[in-house]
């Protein structure tokens, strides 16, 4: 085993992240809290390679239980409250869901045109302050159209990075489905979306 550099450096194990990269395997060095490395060596020397992998791969089945399941992703940022607070759509109500969001095809005669889209995605971009080409954005409804969004409100409106545009376009799909079956209110969907989209992206 090779351990030049590692005998007399301090070494902070992190499970999450490496804190302050130190030498060229990536140790993160802290003086508080640390292990000696010339102890984690002689621990490595009492121990078979048969014994050690057997114990990381408990340490990973054991991770693999705690860890959530289900995506818990986020976007780089999220909506801002100020800019993007949402807007509703006034001819969509809880009364009139059937004739309007759960209609198939309903959305497509009210999405606005993609030259209005681009044009104000450029725009919002610099007020977001985010770099990169406009193709790395989707300008999305905050409150989506599919749950009663305004369709041309740029205060409902926001350049959503990929590809986490397209997972929430996933849950929209479903907040719609849910609403549509009678499971979940249109104004908690709503609710549910903008919260997500102020918190997560």
């Amino acid at each position: 085993m090779h351990n030049r550099g590692l005998r007399h450096c301090p070494l902070l194990i992190c499970c999450k992240h490496v804190v302050e990269a130190s030498n060229a395997i990536g140790w993160a060095v802290s003086g508080l809290d640390t292990l000696r490395s010339n102890e984690i060596l002689r621990t490595l020397e009492r121990v078979s390679t048969r014994t050690g992998l057997v114990a990381i791969a408990l340490l990973l089945v054991a991770i693999a239980i705690v860890s959530p399941h289900g995506s818990s992703s986020k976007g780089p940022y999220h909506a801002d409250i100020a800019r993007t607070p949402g807007v509703l759509n006034p001819d969509v109500t809880q009364a009139n869901i059937d004739s309007t969001i759960c209609r198939h095809g309903w959305t497509k005669t009210i999405r606005p045109p993609t030259s209005y889209t681009n044009e104000l995605k450029k725009k919002q971009m610099r007020e977001y302050n985010v770099g990169g080409s406009s193709t790395d954005y989707q300008e999305d409804h905050l409150i989506s159209l599919e749950l009663g969004g305004h369709p041309t409100d740029p205060r409902n409106l926001w350049p959503e990075p990929y590809p986490r545009a397209a997972e929430v376009d996933s849950t929209e799909n479903d907040l719609n489905a849910r609403v549509c079956s009678g499971d979940l209110s249109l104004a908690a969907a709503q609710l549910q979306e903008s919260v997500l989209k102020h918190t997560d992206g």
